[in-house]
């Protein structure tokens, strides 16, 4: 199986977020960047199916000259090769602008699967592997927690694949597809791996090929502001009969504290 895995380089976090002059955007030159989590089990999740069935796994990013780093992250973990999409504007880039970024480099590699995270620990919308299957023609699924294979079908053109989905309420739906596809995956779904020594060394071998984005990124958002929210206590004294009391307080959650 030709399996990519598309990645993500995020703020750490534990980073105390600090915001440009413009207030909308970080300060990229204060944060530190890790994998994406959600990613990271994309990931592993390939790098099973490789030691399974065979194949090759390729991860591809979109962003600044920073995001080879978590692309060499990828490759000493066990991935064979990397694609990256190089541009400076793919910074602060809606889950549109990347995913016709990543389309366009990856669109003649023909994946018989390709893997993202379920979203992104920064920007949280979870669009982005569902906007890359549609670019792509692909049929997709969300939320995955298992992958099975058909082993008997891995080498065909009708290969197919049976997937997991987690839906609310605790309940669970199994997925019949046929490659290629797309899959976003849950966080959870596999116990992470880390970089070994020799995968470190090995890596550095491995090719990392360099992609221009091409045009200008074709976003549909645009940031009009960021902020720090604000930390504050505030007390608010219900009196009344317990009745009203009572009453007074679901109003209250439910209407000005929106718990309820």
């Amino acid at each position: 199986m030709k399996i990519a895995v598309c990645i993500k380089q995020v703020p750490t976090r534990d980073w105390q977020p600090r915001l440009d002059d413009h207030k909308t955007w970080i300060r990229e030159s204060d944060a530190a960047y890790e994998m994406n989590e959600p990613d990271a089990y994309a990931l592993e999740e390939a790098l099973r199916l490789k030691e399974a069935h065979g194949g090759e796994v390729v991860v591809c990013s979109a962003g600044p000259a920073r995001v080879a780093q978590v692309l060499r992250e990828a490759l000493a973990r066990g991935a064979d090769r990397a694609i990256h999409v190089e541009d400076p504007s793919l910074a602060s880039a809606d889950a549109s602008a990347i995913a016709s970024g990543l389309a366009s480099a990856i669109a003649e590699e023909r994946f018989d699967l390709i893997l993202t995270g379920l979203q992104s620990d920064d920007q949280g919308s979870g669009q982005t592997g569902v906007i890359l299957a549609e670019r792509l023609g692909l049929s997709h699924a969300t939320i995955v927690m298992e992958v099975v294979v058909d082993r008997g079908t891995t080498s065909s053109a009708q290969a197919t694949v049976r997937v997991k989905r987690e839906l609310e309420g605790g309940w669970f739906q199994w997925v019949g597809m046929t490659l290629p596809a797309l899959l976003t995956i849950q966080s959870g779904i596999n116990q992470l791996r880390y970089a070994t020594l020799k995968g470190i060394m090995a890596a550095k071998k491995k090719e990392t090929r360099k992609v221009p984005l091409s045009g200008a990124p074709a976003g549909t958002q645009k940031i009009v502001a960021l902020y720090v929210p604000e930390k504050a206590k505030k007390t608010q004294l219900i009196g009344g009969t317990p009745a009203e009391a009572a009453k007074e307080l679901v109003r209250t959650l439910r209407e000005e504290a929106h718990v309820l």
